[in-house]
């Protein structure tokens, strides 16, 4: 059996090593073999998400940083704490390092008897075909139709170096009156910081970092690297046999970190159709695409406009000028029910 990838980005490496763990033969079609990432950017994997990966795709244990309590402050209470969640000092999620994530990755495959870089392919010598790239001609012609949001605001990151803090582990984020800033830490010397700020494409990160910043002791602000927000949901998941994947698929505010961990996700279902052919002699072919947006489609739309509602309900809050809604939120810490079901949500998604 072979399967090809469109685009040789983080998402499809992933979905390759996923498939080539299954003795699946796996083509990725690309103009150039590998991608150079940005050193700046990070990701937030969750429990459930980091088990699957270590059992199904690769062990990334080492490059790792666990956190086990997050923290959420509202600059509209005078920057106090309106929300925590932790799991009795176990790990609620981990941070690595986009680039590193993408090396290993490569590397892996690179040296794997089913796994080959195409710069040329004809689409009849598959039977699946699996597309995450944005900008090629398939893309343009068959996946174009979407919901779309343009939040009208920018993601800032930056990477600041502080002083040894030996229980960095604790994840905060301020939802100021310009957007939520993150500090997520990689180390107990470096902490990454996310800033989304409304409309707002160029910004003195540095000053920003030092004015909410409460508990480093900062000794370097490493190189800025922004983006504009945008979500989108595509309205058909498949054309023929060729199934769109990744952020082609959904894209979502990295407001709570779960772009990734939604194609981990969606890798979980394609894989659990993909054995279930396997074990059965079947081929893979056009059923898998079908049979993949009846599992996920629903799923993955409810979550998407999950994460809108939090960023929608606190962006309100600075639009009306009111501090009643973070007031709101800090009653419903007292709640164990409402936390348990959000930690539940964040981890594992929509789950019915």
């Amino acid at each position: 059996m072979k399967v090809c990838i469109l685009g040789n980005g983080l998402i499809s490496l992933t979905v390759a090593k996923a498939l080539v763990n299954q003795g699946i033969y796996v083509d990725i079609f690309s103009n150039q073999k590998k991608m150079m990432l940005n050193k700046v950017s990070t990701l937030g994997i969750s429990k459930s998400n980091i088990e699957f990966f270590n059992d199904n795709i690769l062990n990334i244990e080492k490059f790792l940083w666990n956190i086990n309590r997050i923290e959420i402050f509202s600059e509209n209470l005078e920057n106090k704490k309106i929300l925590n969640f932790e799991n009795d000092n176990k790990r609620l999620f981990s941070i690595i390092k986009s680039y590193e994530l993408y090396d290993f990755l490569y590397s892996h495959l690179t040296k794997n008897k089913f796994f080959s870089f195409k710069n040329k392919i004809n689409n009849n010598d598959y039977k699946l075909l699996i597309n995450c790239d944005f900008n090629n001609k398939i893309t343009k012609k068959f996946f174009f139709k979407k919901f779309r949001k343009n939040y009208k605001s920018y993601a800032h990151t930056a990477i600041i170096e502080h002083a040894k803090l030996k229980k960095n582990y604790v994840a905060s984020q301020i939802f100021t009156k310009e957007g939520p800033m993150a500090f997520l830490p990689m180390s107990d010397k470096k902490t990454s910081i996310v800033y989304s700020m409304k409309g707002k494409k160029k910004v003195n990160l540095e000053s920003l970092i030092k004015k909410y910043n409460t508990k480093y002791e900062i000794n370097r602000i490493g190189s800025t690297y922004s983006f504009e927000l945008k979500s989108s949901a595509l309205r058909t998941y498949y054309h023929k046999n060729i199934l769109a994947f990744g952020d082609l698929l959904h894209k979502l505010h990295p407001l709570a970190g779960q772009g990734y961990n939604m194609s981990i996700r969606d890798i979980k279902e394609l894989l659990k159709l993909i054995k279930y052919k396997i074990n059965h002699g079947l081929d893979l072919d056009i059923s898998i695409c079908s049979d993949f947006e009846k599992k996920t489609r629903n799923k993955n739309f409810l979550f998407l406009n999950g994460i809108d509602f939090i960023y929608q309900f606190f962006n309100l809050e600075s639009k009306v000028e009111t501090n009643i809604l973070s007031k709101s939120v800090k009653l419903l810490n007292r709640n164990k029910y409402f936390k348990k079901l959000f930690t539940e949500f964040a981890d594992n998604g929509i789950v019915f």
